[in-house]
């Protein structure tokens, strides 16, 4: 008896990078990270990762959270017009420099803390939010079991 493998549906990523001189993993990584953190949350979909300067970080992090200084990733869902349907799950904003800085100030691996990142970043595209404990609590299990499923550490310990 032959098994047949089903064949996993893909989130198309698009990548713009304005990022340079700094570590980037390669598309392989970033799609496949995507589609684990999404797959079962919505199907077959997209999903924009921009990478950016610490100082394009920075702006954005001011004019969308009000906050000073750039940040690692940041979130944008795309919520379509009344009576309009769209692929299109949003944006996600990488500044590459800080989170390499992160991982080597955390002692982690630069592909473990950009995968944890982007499945955090492609949970909050799907709704998911740390702002209450008990979200954090659901999102941070959901974040360690993708993680742990792609060969990764938990990052919160």
């Amino acid at each position: 008896m032959r098994k047949t493998k089903l064949k996993e549906k893909r989130i198309k990523i698009t990548i713009q990078s304005l990022a340079s001189n700094t570590f980037i993993p390669s598309r392989y990584f970033l799609q496949r990270w995507v589609t684990k953190a999404l797959v079962k949350q919505v199907g077959s979909n997209e999903v924009n990762i921009r990478l950016v300067s610490k100082k394009e970080s920075a702006e954005l992090n001011s004019t969308y959270r009000h906050k000073k200084g750039p940040t690692n990733i940041l979130s944008f869902p795309f919520e379509p017009p009344p009576g309009v349907s769209s692929a299109f799950l949003g944006d996600l904003v990488i500044c590459a420099a800080l989170v390499n800085q992160e991982a080597k100030q955390q002692t982690k691996t630069r592909l473990a803390h950009w995968a944890h990142l982007v499945i955090h970043g492609c949970l909050h595209l799907v709704g998911y939010d740390h702002i209450h404990d008990k979200d954090a609590i659901k999102m941070e299990a959901i974040e360690i079991q993708l993680l742990e499923d792609l060969g990764y550490e938990n990052p919160y310990i």
